[in-house]
């Protein structure tokens, strides 16, 4: 049997070198990358042997690869490595067959017939993954190799016919029999010794890419209030080049230190069609695991390639959510401030004074059990909505949170308020730069035209300095960190609430 052969029955789970054993294992981190264990039977003589095994992840890390016995009772010795990620293709076979004349099947209307021809350029790029890695010099050679010079970058074949040369491929090629060099998957090949000849299953993992997940959460409050439901989704992503049949599959969320070789790599979650697979009980369930979280899918799952799957992970019904506004008036614009250091900053009046009249609009709630939560949500996406009059459900705003422990608190940005608006001026600068101080007032006003109160959280930042003082302030104030105060104002109906204050800066 030649080795092209061998490798077509490795596929199928007919050799008995290589058979695939159990259902596969897979943990999917949210940076993705993802790894993948599963169990082959090797069958080892005395001395060394070679085995392979088809069917990997197109994306696979070379290096990352592990091989063991599964029960732990043997040594493996792992001579000689290979991984082949070349599979058959129409342009790989056009490549092979360069300069050779093949039969083309051409159709016209009811009539077919052979027509022989010379393949004097295939098109084929080759190498094209090492594109990323040996950078703009290696991608111009290889493409002029394939494009005969570079000339206008056409990737298109050239065919001898009849003396006569064709920019197309004049039909259907039809190629004699496979090489004893060609594979049908991406294949792992080794030459190992081990201590203990024979028959035993051996368990396979490696990192691979092309394999993401992410977090979704849909929060829905009633028509008038602020208690929520809150239900939150895993989005599994799989672009690897293969199909995990009833997988047993594990998600881990946290910021794992990974070197990435290569924006292919970095596959964003793709909006394709959404296989939904939910039933009663929990689907997903979480714990702690070493400096991160581990969130393991109860049920084995089908993830096909190029698929995209969800779960439910989290439910929560009355959720005690708040509203809050935020005004953070003061706006620093970067390309006219950003040059600047603090004894310039110190001394230019006009720095801070430009502003910004919006009113953040801010969803929060603490993740905890009183709230019906108290578990770790990981990062992602969350999204709110509120049922109208009519019964309809109205988004009114998103954005990501990060990784949230249980008892923390989550606040979203979700926009800007139609019916609030702030004024930040300056109102007083004095500075004395022989006795090293400065002291500036500020008026912060905030108005509100809705028919009800409202509490506004007025943000000041004091930039001039890191040594201040408060001399004077119209409302209390709490000190947020060295730089940064805030203050808590009720704001009446169609009315307006006036902040001042100044500040000391010494140095």
């Amino acid at each position: 049997m030649n080795r092209v052969a061998v490798m077509v029955a490795v596929a199928a789970g007919s050799m008995s070198g290589v058979v695939l054993g159990d259902a596969p294992a897979i943990t999917i981190y949210n940076q993705n990358f993802g790894v993948v264990r599963e169990t082959i039977e090797l069958d080892l003589k005395a001395g060394s042997s070679t085995v392979s095994h088809s069917g990997t992840t197109v994306h696979l890390e070379p290096d990352s690869v592990i091989l063991r016995d599964a029960r732990g009772g043997r040594d493996l010795t792992i001579i000689e490595q290979s991984f082949r990620n070349d599979p058959i293709s129409q342009g790989l076979l056009l490549n092979m067959y360069e300069g050779k004349t093949i039969d083309f099947r051409v159709v016209q209307g009811d009539v077919e017939k052979i027509v022989k021809g010379k393949i004097v350029r295939s098109g084929y790029v080759p190498h094209v993954e090492a594109f990323q890695r040996y950078g703009a010099a290696y991608q111009m050679r290889q493409q002029m190799m394939a494009y005969g010079g570079g000339g206008s970058g056409s990737s298109q074949p050239i065919i001898e016919v009849d003396g006569k040369l064709r920019f197309s491929l004049p039909g259907e090629p039809i190629f004699p029999a496979l090489g004893d060099d060609s594979i049908l998957e991406p294949t792992l090949t080794w030459k190992i010794e081990t201590n203990q000849p024979g028959k035993f299953p051996a368990e396979l993992a490696y990192v691979t890419g092309g394999m993401s997940w992410q977090a979704d959460y849909n929060c829905v409050a009633p028509e008038s209030g602020d208690v929520m439901t809150l239900t939150g989704w895993v989005t599994i992503d799989n672009q690897t080049g293969k199909t995990f049949d009833e997988a047993k599959i594990k998600l881990v969320a946290g910021d794992v230190n990974k070197i990435q070789p290569g924006q292919d790599e970095q596959l964003g979650m793709a909006r394709r069609q959404m296989s939904l697979e939910m039933a009663g009980g929990a689907a997903v369930t979480t714990k702690s695991f070493d400096e991160y979280h581990m969130y393991n899918l109860e049920r084995p799952t089908t993830l096909r390639d190029r698929e995209t799957k969800q779960v439910e992970f989290v439910r929560a019904e009355n959720v005690r959510s708040k509203r809050v506004y935020v005004y953070d008036g003061a706006w620093i614009d970067p390309s006219r401030w950003g040059y600047m250091g603090i004894d310039q900053i110190r001394q230019n009046r006009e720095y801070g004074t430009e502003k910004q009249p919006k009113i953040w609009v801010m969803r929060e709630f603490r993740n905890d059990a009183a709230s019906g939560l108290g578990m770790a949500l990981p990062k992602g996406r969350m999204r709110f909505y509120r049922q109208d009059s009519d019964g309809q459900l109205e988004f009114t705003g998103e954005n990501v949170i990060d990784h949230t422990p249980k008892d923390e608190l989550v606040r979203v940005y979700t926009g800007d308020s139609f019916d609030l608006r702030g004024e930040r001026r300056q109102v007083n600068f004095e500075a004395n730069y022989d006795d090293d101080w400065l002291n500036e007032t500020i008026e912060v006003k905030v108005r509100n035209h809705k028919k009800e109160a409202v509490e506004v959280v007025v943000v000041e930042h004091l930039y001039r300095g890191v040594n201040w003082e408060i001399q004077k302030n119209s409302q209390g104030f709490e000190k947020k960190d060295a730089q940064t105060i805030e203050f808590k104002v009720t704001v009446p109906p169609d009315g307006e609430t006036v902040v001042t204050y100044t500040a000391r800066y010494t140095w």
